[in-house]
């Protein structure tokens, strides 16, 4: 069964698209990428490579943590709680915790002391155990967050408080690393070969999820499949590869700005996740496109009338789960003083559905060239199975671009101007 089909409605003014002039450049990059051994493409055959004995230190940690706490706080930023955040949101409730599971809040991605002080006030009474994520330690918005959490669990458990304490870090190096060793925590590893922002489906993503309640097996399995499937060189067979060429094509054609439109809120960390992966591989050397998000149909009431009839610089791609688990029918009413029972043969899902339907036509006759992502069922199988597309889909991206997918040199530019105007400010006072 095809787990992802791709489909695309774009107005011939804005491309004439001749599959054979990638053919050479897909093929090369494809061979640079499977062939790799000195860059972090370790998330490549990662999915392969894993098995239920090497997802069993994770679930014994996750069942240990569910035994003895109600919340764990994650600590990390952009790839460090991002994937981990968007599966848990997109497959947990909306509104309850999961049966299966425990609270997981994230913190250390941001610097309001506001939220710092309703972190720990929310934890009052409560157990926990904390979850930090850094692959070198020495990121700030993490680091300060970490030593304000690990100062209260020790204020709260005394020596024992170390036990609660999990360090989700390089293997061999880094401050993280040897505060881990010389405090005694417990360490889990991300591998020296695979970058944060594809590091959802090793530790860095795989403990929050299975906490919360979401089958990481499965999860794990869907990306497996993935990886098999996209191996496939041609670009008539590689979904993420067609995905890839559609928007390097588009982008040469002037447009500057994706946008990805789903239609179910869960997903909204999806687009969050998304974001990153595609704006930190793609955006250097003044080159790029720009990544943004809509979900809708909120956003047909902001963002519509722009995308509808603004600026041309944009392009859509859908991404639309065919199943969604929860429904809910029309209510039929003998007064219909709203005017809808002709819905009421209907259900919110099937609505939205058509809705769905309705935006893509609306927004091609517009001019808008579309891209549609649909995938099965909104699941931990085809979740992963989506995961692992993009990611590999972003990779050969980058390089149709001229650009090295698996760095952020810019990043660290505002880095180096903060801790220079702190120290400045420091020597002031």
């Amino acid at each position: 069964m095809t787990q992802l089909l791709l489909t695309t409605i774009i107005n011939e003014r804005f491309l004439n698209l001749d599959v054979s002039q990638y053919t050479s450049s897909v093929s090369a990059i494809h061979h640079r990428l499977e062939q790799s051994e000195n860059e972090p493409t370790g998330w490549l055959n990662g999915p392969i490579a894993m098995d239920s004995q090497n997802l069993y230190p994770i679930l014994t940690m996750a069942d240990e943590i569910k035994k003895n706490a109600e919340v764990l706080i994650v600590i990390g930023v952009g790839g460090s709680y991002l994937g981990a955040k968007a599966v848990q949101e997109a497959l947990t409730p909306y509104f309850q915790k999961n049966e299966d599971g425990i609270e997981v809040i994230y913190v250390g991605y941001n610097l309001s002391g506001s939220y710092m002080k309703q972190i720990i006030d929310s934890l009052q009474g409560k157990e926990f155990y904390v979850n930090v994520i850094s692959k070198s330690g020495s990121t700030m918005e993490s680091s300060l967050a970490f030593r304000v959490l690990r100062k209260y669990t020790v204020e709260r458990y005394g020596e024992e408080g170390k036990e609660r304490i999990i360090v989700t870090t390089d293997p061999e190096k880094g401050l993280l690393k040897e505060i881990a060793d010389t405090r005694g925590y417990r360490r889990l590893e991300i591998p020296s070969n695979i970058g944060g922002r594809y590091s959802i489906l090793t530790a860095v993503g795989l403990l929050p999820i299975a906490v919360v309640g979401v089958n990481i097996v499965e999860l794990m399995e869907g990306a497996k499949k993935a990886a098999l499937d996209l191996k496939e060189e041609s670009l008539e067979k590689n979904e993420a590869y067609r995905y890839a060429m559609i928007r390097h094509a588009l982008y040469t054609q002037g447009f500057r700005i994706e946008l990805l439109a789903s239609f179910e809120p869960a997903l909204s960390y999806i687009h969050e996740w998304w974001k990153q992966l595609f704006g930190e591989s793609e955006g250097k050397s003044r080159k790029g496109l720009f990544p943004a998000a809509v979900s809708y149909s909120a956003d047909l009431h902001s963002l519509g009338q722009f995308v509808q009839e603004g600026s041309p610089i944009l392009f859509e791609t859908f991404l639309h789960f065919k199943e969604v688990s929860k429904d809910y029918s029309i209510p039929y009413t003998i007064a219909n003083d709203d005017g809808l029972n002709y819905l009421s043969n209907r259900t919110f899902n099937e609505i939205n559905s058509i809705s769905k339907q309705g935006t893509v036509l609306a927004h091609a006759e517009g001019g808008v060239p579309i891209i549609q992502i649909e995938v099965e069922k909104l699941d931990a199988f085809h979740v992963g199975y989506l995961i692992y597309f993009f990611m590999k889909a972003c990779a050969m991206s980058a390089y149709l671009l001229e650009v090295y997918p698996f760095d952020q040199p810019g990043v660290e530019a505002y880095k180096k101007k903060i801790t220079e105007l702190l120290i400045e400010e420091s020597v002031a006072h």
